[in-house]
């Protein structure tokens, strides 16, 4: 199968991949499946650990916009994650150079999901009010619909 036989494939990175990226990745799919993009959606942390759900609160957010993210589960980012990525999407500076340490090639492939909206960064409402999250999911639902746009051609 050549690359353009199969889905544009993101990969969604924050550092927990316990709000951030799960919220992103969902709402991604989300808005893919609205729009009927061949889009393959996949999330994960710099420091997590595998096998936990996504925050009450992030699950929460995202069910008020019908999007259903409460069967997340955590990872770890991996060379591997890197590898099947078309592109990487990432919520800090941080977080671009653990990407970037896993393959040469991510450099070319890596964004800041913020820098889709004029942000440097999308701040972590781990463990924050349910008003932090709603502000946190509003913003990703603009950048990822703005990185769609650009990435999806």
């Amino acid at each position: 199968m050549s690359d353009s036989d199969r889905p544009l494939r993101l990969l969604f990175v924050c550092s927990g991949n316990l709000c951030r990226s799960p919220m992103a990745a969902g709402l991604a799919r989300h808005e893919a499946a609205e729009r009927g993009l061949d889009v393959e959606v996949r999330s994960c942390g710099t420091i997590a650990q595998d096998g936990f759900p996504a925050s009450e609160n992030g699950v929460v957010a995202c069910d008020e916009l019908g999007v259903d993210i409460s069967d997340h589960r955590s990872q770890h980012l991996s060379k591997e994650l890197v590898e099947w990525a078309d592109h990487v999407l990432v919520m800090e500076e941080g977080h671009v150079l653990s990407v970037n340490a896993l393959d040469w090639r991510a450099p070319f492939k890596t964004w800041s999901l913020g820098s889709f909206v004029d942000k440097k960064r999308i701040d972590d409402p781990y463990r924050r009010s349910m008003r932090r999250y709603r502000k946190t999911r509003d913003l990703l639902r603009r950048a990822v619909i703005a990185a769609l746009d650009r990435l999806v051609v």
